[in-house]
This record gives structure tokens, sequence and C-alpha cells, in this order.
């Protein structure tokens, strides 16, 4: 692969509501045009975030204005604000988001994650639907999760599966001042009726003994409709990051094969699968290079070749207690990360990222030829 470009889609504004903007997410659409969704905030987390889109009629040379078409969701009463949004084309016209929704009203002023306790705030996945491609959207309705999975977090867009079904994938945290062992795990479900319902939950990853953490699952659904998730992978004992670990569903992601240590690391992007089976995964290694990197398979049960790998996004400025890879970092190697990977309709893929600092995060798109 090469990279034939590299542009911002949107732009921060320094000292205002839309200073940070981060967790890109990028759709293309049956119309040929694309639809990125992002977060907007004074920071990377708080109050006054927002969901804002754009769209492109030509493969992400330009972007139109940003918008936030959705609303402030209140979950069982409670005040909140969305985090992250995915977009799903289930029909032509007809498209499905998916959002995190996280309490701002039941610990007021406190962080998502609580270090004391490992545990989150209060948090919802919550849909809503557009008739119209995107124009406008109805109200965001809320989806009830079982009390295993704890305050759940959104780890990729709703797959559409050969047989019909719609599957979510959810990974499950603590409540917030919980102060248990967290056994964190990595779950599907499933609907048949377009987001409407969904039943009950399938295990994709979890480790009993509460050792190793499955965090941000991304999946992909092959041609074939098989499933590829690919695992931000922590080791809690050794307090470290993992290589990236691969396992394989043939059914939906009801059963799932052993986990395949890719061999490089450490968080994955969504990953692109091209219309002829090949697949390529963009990958932040925040600890080694603090780079974004990309490599193809040819399939989604195949090697990544090295030969195929480009730099995505290199860091600029890190420092020397950035490198420290038990998770007490420094914010230099958090000011960049969350590639989304997504094929384009030319045969091209496009790798979203968010990158900045701690006072201005951008988000850029990156071009890659996946013939060459």
């Amino acid at each position: 692969m090469r990279v034939t470009s590299r542009s911002i889609v949107c732009q921060s504004e320094i000292g205002t509501a839309r200073a940070n903007l981060t967790f890109p997410c990028l759709a293309s659409l049956s119309d040929g045009r694309l639809l990125a969704t992002y977060r907007a905030g004074s920071t990377k987390d708080g109050e006054d975030e927002t969901i804002e889109i754009v769209s492109s009629n030509d493969s992400g040379a330009t972007w139109s204005a940003p918008r936030s078409p959705f609303d402030s969701p209140t979950v069982d009463g409670k005040h909140g604000t969305v985090k992250i949004c995915y977009v799903t084309e289930l029909e032509p016209e007809h498209l499905l988001a998916s959002g995190l929704w996280v309490d701002r009203q039941t610990f007021p002023g406190q962080p998502l994650f609580n270090p004391e306790t490992e545990g989150c705030l209060p948090m919802a996945v919550v849909l809503a639907d557009s008739y119209d491609g995107g124009e406008s959207w109805t109200v965001w309705r809320h989806v009830p999760m079982s009390a295993d999975i704890g305050p759940p977090s959104l780890t990729c867009p709703i797959l559409k599966l050969r047989d019909g079904r719609l599957a979510m994938s959810v990974e499950s945290n603590k409540t917030y001042a919980d102060t248990n062992k967290w056994y964190q795990k990595a779950v599907l479900r499933h609907s048949w009726d377009q987001g409407r319902t969904w039943g009950n939950s399938y295990i994709a990853g979890f480790d009993p003994d509460g050792r190793i953490f499955n965090w941000d699952q991304r999946v992909g659904v092959a041609p074939d409709g098989r499933l590829a998730a690919f695992l931000w992978t922590y080791d809690r004992e050794t307090e470290s990051y993992l290589n990236i670990h691969r396992r394989l569903s043939s059914d939906g992601g009801e059963t799932w094969s052993e986990a395949e240590d890719m061999g490089f690391t450490d968080q994955a992007s969504h990953p692109a699968v091209l219309p002829d089976g090949r697949i390529v995964l963009a990958w932040v290694d925040r600890f080694n290079t603090q780079t974004i990197r990309a490599r193809m398979a040819p399939s989604i049960d195949a090697s990544f070749d090295e030969e195929t790998e480009v730099v995505v996004y290199e860091h600029q400025d890190p420092s020397s207690g950035d490198v420290d890879r038990s998770g007490a970092l420094g914010f230099s190697v958090w000011s960049f990360g969350l590639p989304f990977a997504e094929g384009l309709p030319d045969g091209s893929v496009a790798v979203m990222y968010y990158a900045g600092t701690e006072d201005a995060m951008d988000i850029h798109m990156v071009r890659l030829n996946a013939e060459d």
C-alpha cells in the first residue's frame, strides 16, 4: 500500500467548545457519499461535548460544513451527553446511528473513568434512525442492557450480517464506585428487526481470571459472512499492553475462535473490508514508535504482510515520560489515535483519526492505494 493524500477533515477552534475534535467514524454510503461523525468538546471529556457530522461527495477531497443534528438525550430521567456516534447504512436512505451516552448528572463534575476503582460513569447505548440519508434523525432511543454488562461501551458500528440480523459490539465496565475486582468482557448482541429490539449477549472476549482485558473490540464482516474481531489487549498483572489479538466467528458472533496474536501492538482501528475480501487494519503504536500504521491482508483470516505496512501518522513531539507502558502516561501520547478505516467507492481506503495537542485536536484523513 501507499499513501496518496493527507488532509484535515475538520479543524478545531482553540479555546472554544470545538477545541478537541476526537472519536472520528466514517461510513461509505451506497449513493457514493461519505458521512463522517466525530465528537466536539472543549476538552477530551466533559459536559459540553456534542456530535458533529460532515459529508463528502468527492471521496473525501472536500467536506461540507459541520452540523450538529442530534439532540442531547435523557436516559432514565438523567441528563447526559453522547460521546461517540457510529453510522450504519441499513438500506439506501435508511441510516442507523448508534451512540454512547454518558450520564453527567449522577456524579456531577467527575471524569468518565474513576482511577481509584476502575469504574465508569453510568453509560448507555442509544440509537437513532434517518430515513433521508442523514439529513434528519429521530430522537435517540435507549437500548437496555443486562446487569452483568454494567455501564456499556459501544466499540464499533452496528454490523449488518448476511442472514439479515444486526449485531452490536459492547464492552462491559464496572460501576463508578465499585471497588471489587474488574472482570471485563466484550460481547455481541443481535437484532432481527433493524435495531428495534435486541437479544441476549454472546461473549466474544473474556478472561475468567480477570487478568487479560479485551478492550475496544473492532469487528469487520467479510463477503462470505464471517466476522473478524480485533482487540486492544491489556495484561493487568504486568501492567502492559499486549499485541492486538484477532478472533473469528462463522455464526454471526455466537461462537469465536481462540485469540490469535497479530504480531503488532496496540490499539486496532475499525477494519476496512474490501469487496474482494481483502482487509486493511490500522492501529496505534503508542508506546514504541508513537505512530499510526496500517497493513493489508488478503482475507480476514490471513496474516497482515509487513511489506504492505504504511505510516499513517507520526507523532512529532513525544516526551520521555510518554513511553511508560503501564498506563500512567503523559498526555502527549493520548493526543492522537482512534483510527477508523473504511473502503471508498474508487477502491482506495480512507483512514480517519484525530491528532493535535492538549489545546487543539483536529480530524485527519489519509487515503491509501490498496492496489500497490
